[in-house]
């Protein structure tokens, strides 16, 4: 636990502070697939077969993707694949987010996206690994724990994270760091 808390200040303090496109959010969702089942009472949709989700720069793609919608408009989609994908543009970078994983759950309330089994996240070279990784495209927060992983086997969390180039002025820019 310990470990986890260390390694996600440790993000925080390294990485700068840009989050994903917030015109992604205003655009609509646009999903193809081989096959759609509505179900129109239960406001659930699942979609199967070389599935393509796409909301402005975010494209998510997987084998199965299942989208409810709450009473109040947001939706949840979960993506099923070996592994299914997701990459979205970084707000006022030309750099993307990156994530895989057996399973991808995406929630527009809370603007988070969640990688299961084997999931892997990128941004720019900087990597983190784990059974469970959670992306908070608001916050551009990364976390890793083994929630996916088999109960009573423990996996452990893998992060890769390279020197930020230095300022062209020689002098170090000190980390934004958001207070809650």
């Amino acid at each position: 636990m310990r470990n986890r808390f260390l390694l996600l200040i440790f993000l925080m303090l390294c990485i700068p502070m840009s989050f994903a496109e917030k015109a992604d959010h205003d655009k609509p969702i646009d999903i193809d697939a081989d096959r759609a089942d509505v179900d129109d009472a239960r406001q659930i949709s699942t979609f199967t077969g070389n599935v393509v989700v796409t909301q402005g720069t975010m494209v998510i793609r997987g084998d199965k993707m299942v989208v409810t919608q709450d009473k109040d408009g947001f939706k949840h989609g979960t993506a099923y694949g070996h592994p299914a994908s997701y990459r979205q543009k970084r707000e006022g970078l030309d750099e993307y987010v990156e994530g895989y994983g057996e399973r991808i759950e995406y929630d527009t309330r809370a603007d988070t996206v969640d990688f299961y089994v084997q999931a892997r996240v990128k941004r720019a070279q900087d990597e983190v690994r784990g059974e469970h990784v959670t992306y908070n495209s608001k916050t551009d927060i990364f976390q890793a724990d083994d929630k996916g992983a088999e109960k009573g086997v423990p996996k452990r969390v893998h992060a890769v994270l390279y020197p930020k180039p230095k300022p062209a002025s020689g002098v170090d820019a000190a980390p934004v760091v958001e207070k809650k």
